[in-house]
């Protein structure tokens, strides 16, 4: 008999963690550390735990280092005497084999001192089951441990309460704990009173931003990732907008359960590896993507001065974007507020022509806030996030399969109230004769047309925004657009009135890419049951900023044909 431990760790709280403060900087830093906690410093935990007894021998798997590193590299642990072996790293979970039960608890503790010493506020959790692997099967080992002890230990867990100080004592200003000092002086921002977490986010920003620039320095060209949001191409006097997009693949956890079921236990550290590898490397190549086609928008005008698509310029190469969490399937990373839509739209494109182990493509969604510059950071995460739901929700209740879909608020003022409770408020209308309130807005939307009748897909809305900014009828006439949206709320025949009172070609509006013979239909009426189609586009048309010339050819062409 050959019995093991099967440990498997996680974290708790990681997105208020991220995403609580409203300065990039210390975002940067919380997020590096997290990467840093159930990955980097698990394998050099387990090399600690490794060098306390010279007879102790373990196998730590690092796919960065693919020449000593394959997924079915030797030693093992069923046969080559280890005291413990990392299975895999990946997904936010960490699965490791011990020998001993006392050994999982020896390198629990090692890996804890550290987070705790250098990652204060990061909550580790893990669990632990002795199992025989020549009678049972890890697959359903891992499986009961994360279905069941992991979420029960979470559920359980008492939140730590720290002591906020006694007598007088001065709070930090991004985590309301006690200060235990100052942070430096950065740029033109004054020092301000920091906590320990905050600290240890502070001093990581550097290693972070290394580690970035090196992972995509081949597409940089000279740029640099900006460390704040006002580097993001925020022009003085014009727009002053960011993006928060937050993009997540759609059931993954299911896909990593079907593809390590049935199979013998090697088998299944050899296919967790390979699919938990294959899937972080997805992530980073359909960033590297986005950022090569971003680059590549960017023009030299006569003055010398950069500029994205010539509408606003990039100053000391700072590119307008940055990712915050990547790498996997979970993904966020912000923006100039006039490329989110745009930039989420294409990390979704990418992300499925990425091939990972299991054979299938890769869906997600994806939700973009659009906000003021300094609108506070963590709402606006929060906000992608609930959008990000609800565009899988559309996904699930649309019953067409597996498919792949955004979802978006722009935020041209302040926010008050959940998304749910906003669209309530702002896009409902109710006409006479109708018991259900119309939707002014038709999203979520498909990133692809999926079957014939789909006309609520990211092709149709950027054509009808594109001819809304570019047609004769439309371009440099904002007067014009504003009475439309006006309209539109009035219903049917208000707009087919202002159609003919404007004297608008064929009396119609931009036609969706043809869907069951409809699009016609939707043109004249800008309505189509119960939700109108260019309510969006015209909120957008200030937020959209077309990076791909061959899709801007091939909208061009169906504008041509469809007139």
């Amino acid at each position: 008999m050959k019995n093991f431990t099967v440990t498997v760790l996680d974290t708790t709280g990681i997105q208020p963690y991220i995403f609580g403060s409203n300065r990039l900087r210390e975002n940067i830093g919380a997020s590096y550390l997290v990467s840093q906690a159930t990955d980097d410093w698990a394998i050099e935990a387990l090399h600690t735990f490794a060098r306390q007894d010279i007879n102790r021998k373990v196998y730590a798997f690092n796919p960065k280092d693919p020449k000593k590193h394959q997924p079915d590299a030797k030693p093992r642990i069923e046969d080559d005497g280890l005291a413990a072996e990392l299975v895999y790293a990946g997904g936010g979970n960490t699965v490791l084999l011990f020998s001993d039960k006392q050994y999982a608890v020896q390198f629990t503790q090692i890996l804890s001192k550290r987070i705790l010493e250098e990652a204060p506020g990061i909550n580790l959790v893990a669990v632990h089951q002795e199992f025989d692997w020549d009678s049972q099967s890890l697959y359903d080992v891992v499986q009961n441990l994360m279905k069941n002890d992991l979420d029960a230990k979470k559920r359980s867990r008492i939140p730590s309460a720290p002591l906020l100080g006694l007598g007088v004592t001065a709070t930090c200003r991004s985590t309301q704990l006690v200060a235990v000092g100052e942070s430096e002086k950065f740029e033109d921002d004054e020092p301000y009173l920091i906590s320990t977490e905050i600290d240890a986010k502070i001093k990581v920003i550097s290693k972070a931003n290394d580690k970035l620039q090196a992972m995509f320095a081949t597409f940089l060209d000279s740029y640099e990732f900006p460390l704040r949001t006002d580097k993001m191409g925020r022009s003085e006097g014009d727009s002053s907008y960011v993006a928060v997009i937050h993009a997540d693949g759609n059931g993954m956890g299911k896909r990593f359960q079907n593809f390590g079921k049935h199979k013998g236990n090697r088998d299944y550290i050899i296919d967790m590896r390979k699919l938990s590898h294959s899937l972080n490397q997805a992530g980073i190549n359909a960033l590297k993507k986005v950022i090569k086609i971003l680059v590549e928008s960017i023009e030299v005008d006569t003055d010398g001065k950069r500029k994205v698509k010539g509408k606003f310029e990039i100053k000391n190469n700072y590119l307008p974007f940055r990712p915050l969490v990547y790498g996997g399937d979970d993904v966020t990373f912000v923006c100039d507020g006039r490329l989110g839509l745009e930039l989420a739209a294409m990390y979704l494109e990418a992300l499925e022509n990425q091939p990972i182990a299991d054979g299938e493509d890769i869906k997600a969604c994806a939700g973009i806030c659009v906000v003021k510059t300094h609108y506070p950071f963590a709402r606006a995460y929060q906000l992608s996030e609930d959008l990000c739901r609800k565009a899988k929700k559309f996904v699930k209740d649309e019953d067409k399969g597996d498919f792949s879909a955004l979802d978006w608020h722009l935020a041209a003022s302040g926010l008050s109230g959940s998304i749910s409770e906003i669209r309530d408020r702002e896009y409902r209308v109710k006409f006479p004769d109708c018991e259900k309130a119309a939707s002014l807005e038709m999203r979520p939307i498909s990133l692809k047309k999926e079957i014939d009748s789909d006309w609520r897909t990211w092709q149709g809305f950027t054509k009808v925004v594109k001819h809304l900014n570019e047609d004769e009828d439309w371009k440099g006439r904002r007067n014009k657009v504003i009475a439309l949206r006006d309209v539109l709320r009035q219903g049917i025949e208000a707009t087919q009135k202002f159609l003919k009172n404007y004297r608008i070609k064929d009396e119609q509006l931009p036609i969706f890419p043809e869907f069951s013979g409809q699009s016609i239909d939707l043109a004249k009426k800008g309505w189509l049951n119960g939700i109108c189609g260019y309510f969006d586009a015209i909120e957008a048309m200030d937020f959209y900023i077309s990076l791909r010339e061959e899709l801007d050819a091939n909208l061009s062409t169906e504008n041509k044909t469809a007139e």
